[in-house]
């Protein structure tokens, strides 16, 4: 998937100005946010298990050389086929590999980020290959020609109106008088089509949210059954993952899927949630012929030494995406890579450079609700301030940007002068907008006023209201 990072304001003022894109985001205070409140409070001991399950993933990431051997070693003796890749073409390559082994022609996928990561659709795509996407909100955006704006709902930018003129426009086969009112139907309609797929596909793909080390197994977890379908249903099951997947033992993926579908949507645990060793034996009803694991760094080994080794915690629960104000505001597409919200604020730049994408930590307000709701604790907030820290270190952002800054240093670290400014300013600015309570116009702020009023002040400051609340002065 090729990064369009560098776009990233005009993503947003294309994604600001989308009216449908708004409709569709407007539930998720609604929806995913209420949920996840609902399942913490129904759990006591939800915040214990965020420390255990932080303490699982930092002890996984210290020892990380040892656990994937141990992976491997199980995983090989169970009968799975293990492959290392250090980056997304080495990735491709042995995917495409085992493909043109088995001769497919179809090929089935469970929804992957890791897979949208290294652009493997398009590259079996080019070689001959069919490639279906079986997750529902996988298969919408597959037939749209677009990307997923969400790690956990990928079509969550989209609305039911649009999905049943998709699906009218496609499946002609079916009756026109059909009835697409519910979505239960449309769900129906989209199974109709997949299941002859499962039935033909040649090679199944899926992800893992955890890889076991003590048993080399990987784990999925899904809602709808299609992941279950994709890896038993063809002859041969390709998993998808990256070396943070890796988990020391089923005790310690017991505790983390506790915390994964309350913080990812609400649930007390997914619907399915499989475990899978191996490739199937002689006396199992179903399952692939040959069972392939492969493991991607794509840079993640190089954070391992750095501040940003705590961004490898990540579940991909969709939490802080949830609950982010800004992500609320111009959804998943306007990041212009895999990752969006908060947590692509902190990966993306990690993966592809912060030169790439300079202006995705920039766009936070800073209200910590990611970490707050972050079932790994990760410091999104402080890992975006790093970021932020090397783009200036590299000479960015503008000079007028830097300019402004340091004036705006130079004021701050004079406590007296700044006070005596601000008093002023406040004053100023209080009396002349009164009258209409706020500002269409003010010199330097057309990056607000362009969009929005500004508001006027009350004519005091803070320090000045807090001084006048301590001595007990009346309000």
């Amino acid at each position: 998937m090729k990064p369009t990072t560098k776009s990233f304001k005009e993503n947003v003022r294309v994604a600001l100005t989308d009216a449908q894109l708004q409709r569709a985001l407007a539930g998720l205070p609604t929806g995913l946010v209420a949920n996840r409140a609902a399942a913490r409070a129904r759990l006591p001991e939800f915040e214990d298990l965020r420390e255990i399950c932080r303490d699982i993933k930092d002890h996984t990431l210290a020892h990380l050389d040892l656990y994937l051997e141990e992976y491997e070693r199980n995983a090989t003796a169970a009968g799975a086929k293990v492959h290392w890749a250090a980056t997304a073409a080495e990735a491709r390559e042995v995917i495409l590999k085992i493909c043109r082994e088995v001769n497919a022609k179809i090929v089935t996928k469970g929804k992957s980020m890791i897979t949208e990561e290294i652009g493997l659709n398009a590259e079996l795509q080019a070689a001959g290959i069919e490639v279906v996407e079986t997750d529902l909100g996988e298969y919408l955006i597959q037939i749209r020609g677009e990307t997923p704006s969400h790690i956990i709902a990928p079509a969550i930018h989209l609305t039911q109106d649009q999905v049943e003129a998709d699906f009218r426009r496609l499946h002609t086969t079916l009756p026109k008088d059909r009835v697409l009112n519910e979505a239960a139907q449309l769900v129906g309609e989209a199974r109709q089509i997949l299941r002859e797929k499962f039935l033909a596909a040649d090679v199944g793909i899926t992800g893992a949210n955890f890889l076991i080390a003590e048993t080399g197994s990987s784990v999925i977890v899904t809602n709808e059954g299609n992941g279950d379908l994709t890896q038993s249903l063809p002859r041969v099951h390709i998993a998808v993952a990256s070396i943070e997947k890796i988990v020391p033992t089923r005790e310690d993926v017991s505790a983390i899927l506790r915390l994964l579908a309350r913080s990812a949507t609400g649930q007390e645990f997914s619907t399915y949630t499989t475990f899978s060793t191996g490739p199937r034996r002689s006396d199992d009803p179903d399952g692939p012929e040959a069972y392939h694991v492969v493991i991607l760094d794509n840079g993640r080994s190089e954070l391992l030494g750095t501040a940003f080794r705590e961004v490898l915690r990540c579940i991909r629960c969709g939490a802080c995406m949830n609950h982010c104000p800004v992500y609320a505001a111009i959804g998943g597409h306007a990041y212009g890579w895999v990752y969006p919200g908060p947590i692509g604020a902190v990966l993306t730049p990690a993966l592809i450079g912060v030169r790439e994408a300079a202006d995705l930590p920039n766009a936070s307000t800073f209200c910590g609700r990611c970490e707050q709701v972050c079932p790994m604790k990760i410091p999104l907030p402080k890992l975006m301030r790093h970021h932020r820290e090397a783009e200036f270190e590299l000479g960015g952002p503008s000079r007028r940007f830097r300019l402004g800054l340091k004036a705006w240093a130079w004021l701050a670290t004079r406590p007296g002068l700044y006070h005596v400014t601000m008093r002023l300013a406040a004053a100023f600015l209080g009396a002349l907008g009164r009258r209409r309570g706020a500002f269409r116009w003010l010199p330097l702020t057309r990056g607000w006023t362009q969009h929005r009023d500004f508001p006027a002040p009350q004519g005091r400051t803070f320090q000045q209201l807090w001084a006048e609340h301590k001595a007990g002065a009346p309000r």
